[in-house]
């Protein structure tokens, strides 16, 4: 099967499509530019079809490269037959490949080798094809001293080695076993030798067992870092009453009787089964379980780090960032509308200087003074304290119209002690680089959080223990995702958020900036062609997803790419107005039949793109800024007690739950049986990173420093009580439908709206 048809058939879209997406890749587009700008050629794949596209790509690229490394090795030697041949060619996964190559692969000298080159090989098959004659009456007439068999037991032992051997690359028999192990093995652990500790992160694991195949992806990880670091160890194991499928298998393999077998025999395969098969399948298995997890817990961060890279903007406003602490100080930093910083300081509100009032007095002229409208506060040591701080302020400052916001500042130490930081902020210190960090990721989370290597950013699940580059990889793609989806100013990007932009890269950013500075804004797309090394390609893979405000071309301001730009024309002629007069009166558009402009050119996917951008040009797709409030009084987890209901944010999501920040220095833990009132297959059902949630406390666990919250509505007794007193709803009607809406005249003409 073609590459290409194995893909549709995987992803279950038809081979037209995935071979057009495949030649654009090759021709280096990047995914979301295939994704927004090429629908026509691909029948709209989304950017999560498009990646998992990539990526099976890749990995069935290599399968075929080494498919054809083994025919060349085999046909090279003289051992490729024709069975061979087609064997391998029919041959769907590495682990079927390598099974089939296991017989033929080059050896070390080994004991097998030894044996055969003795001459034993034929008592071997003859054994295999007759295991109930008598071994040490067959052997005596292979004793060979002059090449070292020098008697019956040397003889045997070396046919037992040849067996062994023969029997554990058998590709038709490991699949099998490996399946079998797969589906039925249990995974079983218990404490190492002297590390059976009761506090233990990991006494959960001292008697264990699972089904393999069925242990989630978190555990999966805790009991493989317990194994890494020697706390635990782990056995794979058949459960009761199939202990011995092993061996039957074998036996049911090489059609072999079991009652008649030789006792030798029968000793060869326990020994092929318990010393070779089950500890290399036992190996392979766990580590296909590592793969999965790995997989799964690079899942979670992504979506993870996407709902936070999109988190809401609170905009341009002059803002104060509040880098909290305590001996230290709480450093402050002023930066206006563009993030630009215009002055900082340090106060000492707290203990030991408790300078509260000079503190206030502080903050209160540097507000007057830069007419700031937000203060962005971290959540760090002491954010609590100097949150009530910010408040008492926007108290007295009532003029100001102040806004105190709680920030995340996971990640900001690692963004002021980077080389970026160093090179914007040269004479700054690091402290004061936080500060400006925590200020501006409250103006625009997507444009600041770029600057740090995604993987500190801290909302993953066991990311250390994951493949780093696989974990790399899969964050860069959610970055891309994120940036291209919501678009970048031309004219304020840094360097650290263009080059995630499709087609540009670190080179191409830097050029930018270089050409900004020299020669001031851009006015209009076409002068990205102006820009050092920035050619025709990288220009029609970037322009759509930058912009330009208040520029020459009005439609530079909108996610229409330049190669629409006709099109718009046309729209506008048939409205009766120019294109600055449509854009002002998206209306105008109700009044048009989209498929009338569908053509040659410009298909339909590309019309419904156009006509969806033209209602609402440059509109931010994120969603529209709010803040937690979190209750006055709870600071510590000595303030919390079972039954009370706080607001939070929730800071990661996990396949087991939902960890939410309400205040106290500890986020709290809303297990997945606890997330809403029905069953939860997967917590991204219920909540995403950033949400603002309603929680109840359930258990504070101050030793341990854990907090259960729940965020279902009513506990189970009232639940039951309400259910057996309540009365049928009737079912929800849909809401109407605005008649003549754009949607329904894209359905009427034909075209798929965009979602």
């Amino acid at each position: 099967m073609q590459i290409e048809q194995r893909l549709a058939a995987d992803l279950g879209v038809d081979a037209a499509r995935v071979r057009a997406a495949v030649a654009l890749l090759d021709e280096g587009a990047s995914v979301p530019f295939i994704a927004r700008y090429r629908k026509e050629a691909t029948g709209a794949l989304d950017d999560t079809q498009l990646r998992e596209l990539h990526a099976r790509l890749g990995q069935l690229r290599e399968l075929e490269n080494r498919r054809d490394t083994i025919l060349r090795q085999l046909g090279d030697s003289g051992q490729l037959s024709d069975e061979l041949r087609n064997s391998l060619l029919a041959a769907d996964s590495r682990a079927r490949l390598e099974d089939l190559y296991a017989p033929y692969r080059p050896k070390r000298r080994n004991k097998a080798q030894e044996a055969r080159e003795a001459g034993l090989a034929p008592l071997a098959d003859a054994l295999l094809s007759n295991p109930a004659q008598n071994p040490e009456t067959a052997a005596r007439a292979y004793i060979a001293p002059d090449k070292g068999v020098n008697d019956v037991d040397s003889a045997l032992d070396g046919v037992r080695h040849i067996l062994i051997e023969q029997l554990s690359e058998a590709a038709d028999l490991v699949a099998s076993l490996r399946k079998a192990l797969w589906q039925q093995g249990l995974l079983h652990t218990r404490a190492a030798r002297g590390k059976a500790d009761p506090d233990s992160k990991f006494r959960d694991y001292f008697d264990y067992a699972e089904p393999i195949a069925r242990i989630p992806s978190h555990r999966a990880l805790a009991l493989l870092r317990g194994e890494q670091e020697g706390i635990i160890k782990y056995k794979l194991v058949l459960p009761e009453g199939q202990e011995n499928l092993g061996l039957e298998l074998i036996q049911r393999h090489w059609r072999l009787r079991p009652h008649s077998l030789s006792a030798w025999m029968q000793a060869t395969l326990e020994q092929c089964w318990s010393r070779k098969l089950q500890p290399q399948l036992e190996n392979e298995l766990v580590k296909r379980l590592r793969e999965q997890a790995e997989t799964a817990a690079i899942e979670v961060f992504a979506r993870n780090l996407h709902d936070l890279l999109l988190a809401s903007p609170a905009g341009a406003r002059v803002t104060l960032g509040l880098d909290p602490g305590l001996r230290t100080g709480v450093k402050v930093a002023v930066i206006d509308r563009t993030g630009r910083l215009l002055e900082h300081t340090a106060i000492y509100p707290h203990a030991p200087r408790n300078q509260w009032d000079q503190s206030l007095a502080t903050l209160a002229q540097l507000c007057r003074r830069h007419q700031v409208e937000l203060i962005a506060i971290g959540n760090g040591t002491a954010s609590r304290e100097t949150e009530q701080l910010a408040k008492e302020l926007a108290g007295r400052e009532t003029g100001l119209k102040l806004q105190p916001v709680l920030v995340s500042e996971a990640g900001a130490s690692v963004y002021s002690a980077s080389e970026l930081a160093a090179q914007e902020f040269p004479d700054l210190d690091v402290s004061i680089r936080g500060a400006v960090s925590i200020a501006r990721r409250l103006q625009d989370p997507l444009a600041e959080l770029v600057k740090i290597d995604p993987r500190s950013i801290g909302v993953g699940q066991y990311q250390h223990d994951v493949d780093q580059q696989q974990l790399a990889n899969s964050l860069e793609g959610v970055v891309e995702t994120c940036v291209n989806h919501v678009g970048v100013d031309l004219n304020t990007a840094s360097s650290a958020l263009l080059r995630h932009v499709s087609g540009l890269n670190a080179g191409l950013a830097d050029s930018i900036i270089a050409w900004r500075d020299e020669y001031g804004a851009f006015r209009n797309r076409q002068q990205l062609l102006k820009v050092k090394r920035l050619g025709p390609k990288a220009f029609e893979l970037c322009a759509g997803f930058l912009r330009i405000r208040d520029g020459e071309e009005p439609l530079d301001n909108s996610a229409v790419h330049p190669e629409s730009y006709p099109l718009v024309k046309q729209i506008a002629a048939a409205a009766g107005l120019d294109q600055r007069q449509l854009l002002n009166q998206p209306e105008r558009l109700r009044q048009l039949d989209p498929g009338r402009f569908v053509s040659e050119r410009f298909g339909r996917y590309t019309v419904s793109d156009v006509f969806t951008e033209l209602e609402k040009p440059g509109r931010d797709p994120r969603p529209e800024f709010r803040s937690v409030q979190y209750q006055e009084g709870v600071s510590t987890l000595a303030d919390l007690s079972p039954g009370m209901r706080l607001e939070g944010v929730v800071t990661n999501v996990t396949q087991f739950g939902a960890f939410v920040d309400i205040g106290v220095h500890q986020d709290g833990l809303v297990h997945i049986s606890e997330l809403a009132d029905r069953f939860v297959k997967d917590p991204h059902e219920v909540v995403t990173s950033g949400q603002i949630v309603e929680v109840r406390v359930l258990e504070v666990d101050e030793r341990r420093k854990r907090i259960s919250l729940s965020m279902k509505q009513q506990d189970n007794t009232q639940r039951q009580a309400e259910n057996k007193n309540s009365k049928p709803s009737p079912r929800p009607q849909p809401a109407p439908t605005r008649e003549g809406s754009l949607g329904e005249r894209l359905r009427a003409a034909g075209i798929k709206p965009k979602r």
